[in-house]
């Protein structure tokens, strides 16, 4: 075995110090990473569409442009309606105010019978005043409109991307046929997000659909917003309905009383989760050999990198990372059975053989006296 010429332990000093120098500017950096990522991760959601019309017989330049206008269409549909709901929002909840401070009333009398102080209650309230909620909602609305000034990086990114995905399956053949281990690795990270967008996508319309029906069977106001956000955490793993039910069921409470909040936090727990936190994470797995326990440490690792677009990118930035740390080497492709979903079949009737040296391989082959 040749020996190491730098001690293991200072290999392995270095590769965390590398690390970590590259999450600090990976965390400097997340208004362009987060950003170019996620016109990335939108140029291989549409990819098919333009090999599908390639296979059609239509021009190269003319696929290109069908799947660009087609990702920029969803993009910019999402950004209006989003838009124009909390604009809608924004407006309707000055009206609420002589609800809320109803509520903050029977909280301080409450908290009073309880046995707190008036200090200690005036303290803690100081800050729920509607003023300051309405305050805080046209942040938000500047925020949305600093998107749009940040979605125009995005679409000329997108176009850029459109146009060099026109020649990108040569260029990834060229790879695989002189770094098969390359190839490999990149494929496998096209075909897991592909995969990932299309379930999230897809469990993400199902939950926006019972969610809003729900919210309006109930008389919440605006289920067309709250079924958007219900669409759009969908793609945070595993904690997703907890982000989408807030909103809903403070609205439910200024417009109803607790009762009707009650309900729509059942409502949710009992469909989100079911959904979002059971079922879907099953099929995430399987789709991009993750483990649910990976998926949420990727949700936080990432959230705390790039802010809340790296919470609904994590996934493929998790499968990014897998296939150039791991996949791109054979010599550490085991770490796919550790941090894996479901292991496959073949995989599994191997581990339940015994080894060939162990001692119920001899048993076995013993003869009987």
């Amino acid at each position: 075995m040749p020996a190491w010429s730098i001690p293991r332990g200072l290999i392995v000093l270095l590769a965390i110090a590398a690390t970590i120098v590259a999450i600090a500017g990976m965390k400097a950096f997340a208004g362009i990473l987060g950003p170019t990522f996620l016109a990335l991760t939108l140029t291989l959601a549409v990819q098919p569409v333009r090999q599908f019309a390639v296979r059609r017989g239509w021009p190269a330049w003319l696929a290109m442009i069908t799947a660009f206008t087609a990702v920029v269409a969803i993009l910019l549909a999402l950004a209006g309606a989003l838009a124009l709901s909390i604009a809608q929002l924004a407006t309707q909840l000055p009206q609420y105010t002589e609800r809320l401070n109803n509520l903050l009333d029977n909280l301080r009398r409450w908290l009073a019978d309880a046995g707190v102080g008036p200090d200690q209650v005036q303290k803690a309230l100081h800050s729920l005043d509607m003023g300051k909620l309405v305050s805080l909602l046209d942040d938000i609305l500047l925020g949305v409109l600093g998107l749009f000034s940040n979605l125009v990086f995005v679409v000329a990114l997108l176009l850029f991307m459109a146009i060099d995905a026109m020649s990108i399956g040569q260029r990834i053949a060229v790879v695989a046929a002189e770094r098969p281990g390359i190839g490999q690795a990149l494929i496998g990270f096209v075909q897991g997000t592909r995969k990932y967008l299309l379930v999230s996508t897809v469990f993400g319309a199902i939950v926006a659909v019972i969610d809003g029906g729900a919210l309006w069977l109930l008389g919440v106001p605006l289920p067309v917003l709250w079924a958007l956000l219900s669409f759009i955490t969908n793609y945070i793993p595993n904690i997703g309905f907890v982000i989408g039910v807030i909103p809903p069921a403070l609205l439910a409470l200024l417009d109803s009383g607790p009762t009707l909040m009650i309900w729509v936090i059942v409502i949710y727990s009992v469909i989100n989760f079911v959904i979002q936190s059971i079922i879907q994470p099953k099929f995430v797995g399987d789709a991009v050999g993750l483990s649910v326990t990976l998926t949420f440490l990727s949700l936080v690792f990432w959230a705390w990198v790039l802010g809340p677009l790296g919470a609904v990118l994590a996934i493929p930035l998790t499968l990014l990372v897998k296939a150039l740390l791991l996949d791109i080497d054979p010599s550490t492709r085991w770490a796919d059975v550790l941090i894996g979903g479901a292991m496959p079949e073949s995989e599994k009737n191997a581990a339940d053989k015994p080894a060939p040296d162990s001692p119920s391989s001899h048993t076995s082959a013993r003869p009987s006296p």
